[in-house]
């Protein structure tokens, strides 16, 4: 009896392990087809450009826009963002579309040097007209620590990710689009940018094969715990034969 509950509390075990691996693999597929879902959109936008304040208007999603902003003197460095190889920060400063709504406008990318000191930047201030795509927030990644710290350096932060909430609590904002604004880079406004719509992040192909790793991880459990049980039961059997 005591060998039966051990075989059964180990194939339950295995189970267990195989089912959270399954999960793990479903999130990989499910986030390759979002990205791949995002990159279709991306390709389509440009030929149904909107308003900003339209674009605002509606829900949540991919749109090529243009419009006046009126931006306001505060800054928020993105840490760890890297471009064409090299670590930097991308910057971003609160904006007010003409009807009155609230959103973080992506003003580009600016190197770090190696000892990681953060730049001084006059933040742009004032009506400037705008066009660019406006889209979700980088990916925030798995959440450590604070997302916001102040800098020494007057209404500007420090973020290890684009928390909104956070961010439009010390900005002032507290109706601030869940969407960024990133200016297109034919405009002079702003640093070095490109549009590239998965920057810092891993690109579908890279989600499937962590999903075919997860997947065979949960097959491999399985097929442990069953030739595990076919060898016990051939011990057992030939335990049993070899008595007098």
């Amino acid at each position: 009896m005591m060998r039966q509950h051990t075989r059964l509390a180990l194939w339950l075990l295995a189970i267990a392990v195989a089912a959270g691996f399954t999960c793990l693999g479903r999130w990989q597929l499910d986030r390759m087809h979002q990205k791949e879902a995002l990159l279709r959109q991306a390709s389509q936008v440009r030929l149904h450009p909107q308003t900003l304040d339209a674009a605002l208007a509606q829900a949540p999603r991919l749109a090529w826009v243009d419009g006046v902003v009126e931006l306001q003197p505060q800054q928020v460095l993105l840490d760890n963002q890297m471009h064409e190889g090299r670590a930097g920060v991308r910057i971003y400063q609160p904006a007010r579309s003409g009807r009155g709504a609230w959103l973080l406008v992506d003003l580009g990318w600016w190197p770090l040097p190696p000892d990681r000191q953060l730049p001084v930047l006059t933040p742009l201030a004032g009506r400037e007209p705008v066009r660019g795509l406006l889209a979700p927030p980088p990916s925030a990644g798995i959440a450590l620590g604070p997302a916001l710290a102040a800098t020494a350096v007057p209404s500007t932060w420090l973020a290890t990710r684009i928390d909104l909430p956070a961010i439009a609590t010390a900005l002032g904002h507290r109706d601030i689009s869940s969407q960024v604004l990133r200016l297109d880079p034919a405009l002079p406004l702003g640093y070095t940018r490109d549009l590239e719509i998965l920057p810092n992040t891993l690109p579908p192909a890279r989600h499937l094969a962590y999903a075919v790793q997860w997947f065979g991880l949960a097959l491999a459990v399985l097929a442990t715990a069953a030739i595990l049980q076919w060898r016990s039961r051939r011990e057992r059997r030939r335990a049993r034969t070899a008595l007098p």
